[in-house]
């Protein structure tokens, strides 16, 4: 065996051990936001920090770096410079941050994510606030550990997508804004009258748990490989060899949950579709959360909000809630794609208010981790900018600032790959129709298999091999943009709403 190989094999050694600390880490996660009893926050908050400490140490080792030195200049393949470049990669930022302000970061976060949570239900923006302010001040001191002479904010964006610039994101975030404003506005002076009490009624959760379970059969999510739970926060995390989903009932709103988990699955199935020989290397992660995003909107919106789908789909919603039996296909379509600018909740948003949710998080976080914005300030500006972009204004800080998990995580610069993973999916599935005759054909016939090939082939069997914009380009032959993205909601809604 030559000294290159001796070393790489080293390298993936060390690296898988550093992989396997931190799927540990996302399954004691998991644990705090699905099962954990409330009383048990004390001790995860020290079993989380410990393991971050630890994950930390391993990425720092002067055993890693010397082993990067030396492979640098070595004749090494594509794949295997390609493990080498992510390794650095985050091996060059982590060596930058002490391990104790790790450890701080870590147990501030797990603290935080009950404060929040019991600050939600309370509707007590100031219980939580302390907690923020905390984690504010933690991951301005990480940000300029990585390098104190640039933006902290887009040191901490870069944790999310490393590999696209922040104008670029904000290049995108401005054309998704300036084209979805104007569209939003005609579609409030349109007359058109659309189904949006087609699922109106009482819709029990054991029931609605089942529907999600045959949906998930549906799409083919494998179950030996996951499992469904109920979560405050929809979400899912996972490794290619257990990919869990989360959900929420709402009894007066199914639809949220059928969506939701749809958005979820596109998550677990991009997970489970990296390369199972891969694992523990950057060939088997996902390649960050833009790209990410991209499958769990993709399958959201351009399967689970298309008319094929709800051809598909229908009979076995009021099969499972006969109260729906007389609902058409028109107007359950009608129904999961009206557009409402009065919502207040982003994870109930509409495809194109969506974005103007993105928008409002995205600035505050911004100023936020800038300096320009004090925490005491966000409920306010929180609800002046939902009355500025969307005409609405919250009553309650649950319905309002608090809604969202991501503050607690400390995951500050993660709001904009929604966006950026939107506009992707909007260019995948493009290419994906030009590749596949009849994809709306399958879609109606509930034959996912193809699609599912195609996004493994063009997606996820790449795991972190090419950059985002160039595993983009190669997929469907553009830069990641917004233009696909407009021209699709400009078609759809404008056939919705007459415009």
């Amino acid at each position: 065996m030559s000294d290159t190989q001796a070393a790489y094999d080293d390298l993936l050694d060390r690296v898988g051990r550093i992989a396997n600390v931190s799927h540990a880490e996302e399954l004691l996660s998991w644990d705090q936001q699905v099962m954990m009893p409330d009383a048990g926050t004390p001790a995860r908050s020290r079993q989380l920090s410990a393991l971050s400490a630890v994950e930390h140490d391993l990425l720092t080792a002067d055993e890693l770096g010397d082993l990067l030195d030396e492979l640098e200049g070595a004749d090494l393949d594509d794949d295997q410079s390609a493990v080498v470049r992510e390794v650095r990669r985050e091996q060059e930022r982590a060596v930058r941050v002490p391990t104790d302000l790790v450890e701080r970061i870590s147990a501030a976060s797990s603290e935080a994510l009950t404060a929040w949570r019991e600050a939600k239900e309370a509707d007590d923006f100031d219980a939580f606030a302390p907690h923020l302010e905390e984690l504010i001040e933690l991951k301005r001191r990480y940000a300029e550990h990585i390098d104190p002479d640039r933006d902290p904010y887009e040191v901490l964006f870069e944790e999310y997508e490393p590999c696209l610039p922040l104008a670029h994101a904000e290049d995108v975030l401005t054309d998704l804004r300036d084209a979805v404003v104007p569209l939003v506005d005609d579609i409030r002076a349109s007359e058109a009258d659309l189904a949006t009490d087609a699922f109106a009624g009482t819709f029990a959760a054991d029931r609605q748990e089942a529907l999600m379970r045959e949906a998930l059969d549906l799409l083919g999510y494998p179950w030996e490989r996951g499992r469904l739970d109920e979560a405050p926060h929809p979400f899912s995390t996972g490794t290619t060899f257990d990919a869990r989903i989360t959900t929420r009932y709402d009894e007066k709103e199914p639809i949220g949950a059928l969506l939701s988990t749809i958005h979820e699955f596109g998550h677990a199935t991009y997970t489970l579709g990296l390369p199972d020989d891969a694992y523990g290397t950057p060939l088997g992660e996902a390649r960050d959360l833009s790209i990410h995003e991209s499958q769990s909107r993709l399958w959201e919106n351009h399967v689970g909000r298309s008319r094929a789908f709800w051809e598909l789909f229908l009979p076995r919603v009021a099969e499972t809630f006969p109260a729906v039996e007389d609902v058409s296909v028109h107007e359950a379509y009608e129904a999961v794609n009206a557009v409402d600018p009065s919502n207040l909740i982003r994870v109930e948003a509409d495809e194109l208010t969506y974005h103007l949710h993105i928008v409002l998080r995205f600035e505050i976080e911004r100023d936020l981790i800038r300096g320009d914005l004090a925490v005491d300030e966000v409920p306010a500006v929180w609800n002046d900018r939902m009355a500025s972009y969307l005409g609405v204004r919250p009553e309650t800080d649950t319905e309002g600032c608090l809604q969202d998990i991501h503050w607690s995580h400390g995951a500050f610069g993660y709001f904009p790959t929604y966006s950026l993973g939107s506009v992707v999916a909007a260019q995948l599935f493009d290419a994906a129709e030009a590749d596949i005759e009849g994809l709306e054909g399958q879609v109606r016939e509930g034959e996912f298999d193809t699609l599912h090939e195609w996004l493994t082939d063009n997606i996820h069997h790449h795991g972190k091999r090419y950059e985002t914009n160039d595993l983009v380009r190669r997929a469907t032959g553009e830069d990641v943009s917004a233009d696909a993205f407009v021209d699709y909601a400009t078609a759809k809604y404008g056939d919705l709403y007459g415009l």
